[in-house]
């Protein structure tokens, strides 16, 4: 007999540890399948996932043509070891050279983004001779030590002990709901100063989301990253494009950095690039630094590197996306989606900025529109945020409520019908916030 949402929960938090949390606060949802935009927990409560889970699930859940080609390779070939030659490794490869941008070519296999962005670190390292780091504050790229070290926001803080050495941070161009934006060429000054005054010569790599992802959909300013990209060249420094909750499709483009028509150095993807069904992540390498390895040995590798069955997994959601037009459809909800934003900013004062690219979006919440104070401040998820997030439960869809953020990255196959059936879960919640906050 199956198990009841009750019992899921207690054995789960009974004899597995959850992530990012004290254990005694974690209240899952015991889920019991997916669907499409949808997904339904064990009582049958249908939830509209409007964050694409974790900002990977881009084609939607349950698509048969993924599921039906991972069950093909697991029949034939469900494991070989990294060092083997099979074709849907070869496929896959050749495949991913026709997206990357410009004349990136090669790929290195790993297991999710954090991996693609450590060995992002250690090709750079390997490939200038250099060993400092530069990275943003408002930056996620990973739990791994290394990459929870390269993360600028508070997830950070109880992973360096003690701090990777070589790491340099430097300021994003956002700075908060109450600061204005920096300019391109504001935040491009302040990083050429930092760059000289660290010693052009000692950095390896500046690592940096195309778009920034959990820390606030940070769209950067027309003109800075053909800045850094100038900068990064200028300088020999490796420019390392983070494109794992940005790219397949998610901003309206394959991926972010073409928006500007930039080619980074090294560009590491993973979730859409299955569309999360398994676990996969790809950095793309540039010609010069794969050239470079071809008579350097790279001392790096994994167990699951190519995995077949994530290989598998990879070339069919690339496929969906292809047949069914979903990076297209991203770029054409992008408007719509922007309207629903600004809508809700016209009826609500508790809403202060709004920002999209594609289907990759975000609320700020602040007090007042004169000071533009945070509704919850950085770092906390305040009693009204709480109170919004279950609201918004308690109506059928599921998001990301971060500090004073409600995001908004619904799977790109969303219809125009379903996303509005998102905002009008979001406008009634936001009564929630237009109270707290007295208007």
């Amino acid at each position: 007999m199956p198990l009841s949402a009750d019992e899921i929960v207690a054995l789960s938090k009974r004899y597995t540890l959850y992530d990012w949390s004290a254990q005694s606060k974690v209240a899952p949802m015991a889920i019991d399948r997916a669907e499409g935009v949808y997904f339904y927990g064990v009582d049958g409560t249908r939830y509209l996932d409007f964050n694409s889970q974790l900002m990977g699930v881009n084609i939607g859940h349950g698509d048969k043509r993924v599921i039906d080609a991972i069950a093909k390779q697991g029949a034939t070939l469900p494991y070989i070891t990294p060092f083997a030659a099979y074709e849907t490794r070869a496929v896959l490869g050749q495949k991913l050279a026709t997206l990357w941008p410009g004349d990136m070519e090669k790929s290195f296999f790993t297991l999710g983004g954090a991996e693609a962005n450590e060995n992002a670190i250690r090709l750079a390292k390997a490939y200038t001779g250099r060993e400092k780091i530069m990275v943003r504050y408002r930056a996620y790229h990973g739990a791994t030590y290394l990459t929870a070290n390269l993360t600028g926001d508070p997830r950070r803080w109880a992973n360096e002990n003690p701090p990777v050495p070589g790491i340099v941070r430097v300021f994003d161009p956002y700075r908060g709901s109450d600061r204005p934006q920096d300019t391109a060429e504001q935040a491009l000054d302040r990083l050429e100063d930092q760059i000289m005054l660290e010693g052009p010569d000692t950095i390896a790599a500046f690592i940096l989301e195309t778009v920034t992802g959990t820390n606030g959909i940070l769209i950067p300013p027309d003109g800075y990253l053909q800045g850094v990209r100038e900068l990064c060249t200028r300088h020999g420094i490796v420019l390392i494009a983070d494109e794992v909750m940005c790219g397949f499709g998610r901003t309206g483009e394959w991926f972010a950095v073409n928006h500007w028509d930039v080619v980074p150095d090294l560009m590491s993807t993973a979730k859409g690039l299955t569309s999360s069904y398994l676990p996969l992540g790809a950095l793309a390498i540039s010609p010069a630094i794969a050239q470079h390895f071809e008579d350097h040995v790279f001392y790096g590798g994994l167990t699951y590197n190519s995995h077949p069955m994530s290989c598998a997994a990879a070339l069919a959601a690339i496929q969906v996306m292809q047949d069914d037009d979903l990076v297209g459809n991203a770029k054409r909800l992008d408007p719509v989606m922007r309207r629903h934003h600004e809508e809700l900013a016209d009826r609500h004062p508790s809403v202060g900025l709004h920002r999209n690219i594609g289907l990759f979006g975000v609320l700020e919440l602040v007090e007042d529109r004169e000071t533009m104070k945070p509704l919850s401040p950085y770092n906390v998820n305040n009693d009204t945020m709480v109170a919004i997030n279950r609201a918004m439960l308690d109506r059928g869809v599921f998001t990301m409520i971060r500090w004073n953020g409600i995001m908004t990255n619904p799977p790109l196959c969303i219809t125009e019908e379903q996303l509005q059936e998102g905002f009008e879960a979001i406008d009634a919640a936001l009564e929630i916030a237009d109270r707290a906050i007295g208007a």
